[in-house]
């Protein structure tokens, strides 16, 4: 299948100083702000089946956890992309972390109050930490070096949250989920006071984790302030049609990019999100056990980020996001309608195919941008607003589906066959801007 070459990277950077060396700290700080950002996104997964037990939840209602998140990059991305644009990336990113950290801290009385109210309000809070970090971080990790290494240098610091959606589960499924579980019956049929009891300290569970969580955000936040970050800059520009940050759009490969990484991430969102409680009825398993088949998934999303950095210096990246593609609708496929173990395998499958997705899209996004590039960023972290939509759709079909999971796995083979379309066709810059 004849492809178009790759596409134009984003251009020479330039700032002081521009020697390789000199961006090596600055790549590493924010290499580590990828892996916190992915413990965060991870956690969510246990989370959710965790919350729609302490909480006496439905399927649907439980997806407000990604919905509280997501909607918080919609609606954060322009003031984020503001903010980036007024205060530069070192700015941007300290206040996201200090965002993330409120979040974090605002567990602690949402768990005392067994409130699903305020854990949302919390993780909205995260939400909108995340937004300004990703807004910062990704076009920042992006423009650290020479700009045929854009997309390779992207993924290197995405395969670090890769890492993250390895080691999230582990810790979730030890610190917060208790394998104990009842059904509804069995629930009715307590005593009063011994439900209450059971249900409280199933929410004083996330307590802990997202303390230490929160502190780590801190120490990292002051890191960052007392260490000095080159502000780098776009030497050549691509012409800048001027307009405000809706003319961004103009680039026609950009809005392109913004929908297909609103079904990506929808995608991934919905895989993770009912990944545990899809281990428990397709395999029969328990919550823990499944807690760690997360944690297989998650290694195998961490492996496809490293081999697909790998990759990405023989293939170019549009080829490689088509192939994975690919794979993933055929994976998804067997999800809806295999049986027994073959679906969790498929669904650890599915991590490893989706692992360059995300950053991969991001970086045809952005190629050849030149000054618009912050605008432009914003434009992608905003489509991440698909991760609250399309999940909270699959748990819709699921409820009505008499709590079939599997069904509802056909949204997230739709979502990779626009990234196809993406890989095909819509990465191709435009030079004449329509």
């Amino acid at each position: 299948m004849a492809l178009a070459p790759a596409p134009t990277p984003p251009p020479v950077v330039t700032g002081s100083p521009t020697s390789a060396r000199a961006y090596l700290l600055p790549f590493i700080l924010v290499v580590g702000v990828f892996f916190l950002w992915g413990m965060a996104h991870s956690l969510d997964s246990i989370l959710i089946p965790h919350l729609q037990k302490a909480c006496q939840l439905n399927n649907r209602q439980s997806t407000l956890v990604d919905t509280a998140v997501f909607l918080a990059y919609f609606l954060m991305a322009i003031p984020a992309g503001m903010l980036l644009k007024r205060l530069g990336y070192k700015t941007t990113i300290i206040l996201g972390l200090l965002a993330f950290a409120g979040g974090a801290f605002l567990f602690i009385p949402a768990a005392d109050a067994r409130s699903y109210g305020m854990f949302l309000t919390a993780l909205f809070i995260i939400g909108c930490g995340l937004t300004t970090l990703e807004t910062a971080a990704n076009p920042y990790a992006a423009v650290l070096g020479p700009p045929e290494g854009s997309t390779s240098r992207l993924n290197l610091a995405a395969s670090f949250n890769g890492l993250a959606v390895f080691v999230a589960p582990i810790i979730g499924a030890n610190m917060i989920l208790s394998g104990t579980e009842y059904s509804k019956a069995q629930l009715a049929a307590m005593p009063t006071a011994e439900r209450i009891a059971y249900l409280n300290h199933e929410a004083a569970a996330v307590k802990l984790p997202y303390l230490v969580l929160g502190a780590v955000l801190v120490a990292v936040a002051v890191l960052f302030f007392f260490s000095k970050l080159p502000e780098v800059k776009a030497a050549e520009a691509e012409p800048s049609q001027g307009g405000g940050f809706f003319a961004v759009l103009k680039h026609r490969h950009l809005t392109w990019a913004v929908v297909a990484q609103f079904f990506y991430v929808g995608a991934q969102v919905c895989v993770t999100s009912f990944f545990i409680r899809m281990a428990k009825q397709g395999a029969g398993v328990d919550e823990k056990t499944a807690g760690y088949y997360l944690a297989v998934y998650g290694l195998l999303f961490m492996i496809g980020r490293f081999a697909g950095t790998a990759l990405l210096k023989y293939v170019a990246s549009q080829r490689l996001l088509s192939i994975y593609a690919v794979v993933a609708v055929a994976l998804c496929a067997v999800a809806v309608f295999g049986d027994g173990a073959y679906v969790i395998y498929a669904l650890g499958g599915i991590g490893f195919f989706m692992s360059i997705m995300f950053p991969t899209i991001f970086a045809l996004g952005i190629a050849g941008l030149g000054d618009d590039t912050k605008p432009g960023s914003s434009w992608l972290v905003m489509s991440i607003v698909g991760g609250a939509i399309l999940p909270y759709l699959m748990g819709t079909l699921i409820d009505m589906r008499g709590d079939n999971i599997q069904i509802g796995y056909l949204i997230p083979l739709g979502c990779f066959l626009v990234i196809l379309l993406f890989g095909q066709y819509g990465y191709r810059i435009n030079r004449k801007l329509v």
